[in-house]
């Protein structure tokens, strides 16, 4: 299944609309979320958290939307507050299942978004049966795109085929403002690769470093990105950033300090982002086996001298990538044991000998092998045993 995402191209009044919609979807989030942790106390009450929403929910639609401080909720389409109720049902199952945290409330400084389908559709003769393309949306080629509910919006970016979708996400990154949506489509993997097997050892001064000798390394870009963050930062340190509790307003100065920084952050996220799908698009092509190790992310953040190079490099990311291109490219991923000595083993007469994390050539004390350490570690991460390897 295909996602697409395009930038939209608002003014003003569109901007409005956005936020308004994703306002009210973070509105009943919150609603939905207080009541539920409530109904906790009432001990008389047996139902499931799914019972409890559904009840929730008709209390929203009869009572709550009725009153006259609460008319502006019918200005928005009614998929905006159903999929709110949605999520937060999926928020609760994930944290049953112990999958992710207790649910939080929604707030605007973690960015806006909000989520409205099609419903219904209108049948082509009446009487006959619905089709597949009932409940869908039918997007055109081209820059405009209309979303179920609202209008038709511009998009930066133009749509190079007709398709359809049920469901858009529109969701706000800084300033800008994105749409996306799923196609029904697979993609057909490729046959042949030109590597059967390949091993990719993720380190700290180099991004990855692959067993038939390739590299990829973190643009430069980002640690200048991150230093004219810092220096934003610093300059910025005396302006008054608004308190709720203690009714403070934040200042003009201080709003424009907030988007400059938004853009920055997101500066960064999209360089990173870009870097590791070329890097495991790139591997996912060319070996049909890759063999990562499996690390231990958050012990490795944990060390101060680590924290700043393994945060900067997304190991997680990488290796989340390599899992879901798997369909796409026809791969296989695997993990290596995190006990296995990659690093302290030589690749040619396996003797394995201790290492300081300084020490950036491996030299073997039994066969005088000389070789890049990072390369080492990748070639025995290609070779280890399958009693070590287990399927990511």
């Amino acid at each position: 299944m295909f996602a697409i995402k395009r930038e939209l191209k608002l003014n003003n009044v569109e901007t409005s609309l956005m936020r308004g919609n994703a306002g009210f979807k973070r509105w009943v989030y919150n609603f939905g979320l207080d009541l539920l942790t409530a109904s906790w106390s009432f001990e008389d009450v047996l139902a499931s958290d799914s019972k409890r929403l559904n009840a929730i929910k008709k209390v929203f639609t009869q009572i709550t939307m009725q009153k006259p401080e609460h008319a502006w909720m019918k200005l928005y389409p009614s998929t905006v507050y159903q999929s709110a109720f949605i999520d937060l049902k999926d928020a609760f199952s994930r944290w049953r299942k112990g999958v992710s945290e207790f649910p939080k409330k929604k707030s605007k400084k973690k960015g806006d978004s909000f989520t409205i389908y099609k419903t219904a559709g209108i049948y082509p003769v009446k009487g006959e049966p619905a089709t597949p393309f009932t409940n869908r949306v039918v997007i055109n080629e081209g820059k405009q795109i209309k979303l179920p509910g609202l209008k038709t919006f511009r998009l930066k970016e133009r749509i190079n085929f007709i398709c359809s979708s049920q469901t858009f996400t529109v969701s706000r990154t800084a300033d800008k403002w994105f749409v996306s949506f799923t196609l029904d489509a697979e993609k057909l993997p490729p046959i042949i690769h030109p590597i059967e097997k390949i091993g990719v050892d993720l380190g700290v001064k180099v991004l990855g470093t692959c067993s038939d000798g390739s590299k990829y390394d973190m643009p430069a870009s980002t640690t200048r990105a991150k230093t004219k963050l810092s220096k934003l930062q610093w300059r910025n340190r005396q302006k008054i950033l608004g308190n709720k509790k203690l009714k403070i307003r934040a200042s003009k100065n201080a709003l424009k300090f907030y988007r400059k920084t938004q853009r920055q952050n997101a500066r960064i996220a999209n360089i990173r982002q870009d870097t590791t799908q070329k890097m495991t698009t790139d591997l996912s092509r060319k070996s049909c086996i890759i063999r990562i190790e499996d690390l231990n992310i958050l012990g490795m953040i944990g060390l101060h001298k680590l924290a700043r190079a393994v945060s900067n490099n997304c190991f997680y990311e990488i290796r989340r990538q390599l899992t879901y291109k798997q369909a796409h490219y026809g791969t296989t991923v695997e993990l290596v044991d995190r006990w296995y000595p990659s690093s302290k083993t030589c690749s040619k007469c396996n003797h394995i000998q201790d290492m300081k994390l300084s020490d950036r050539i491996f030299n073997c004390q039994k066969c005088k092998h000389i070789q890049d350490r990072d390369e080492n570690a990748a070639t025995n991460l290609e070779n280890a045993p399958n009693s070590k390897v287990r399927l990511a």
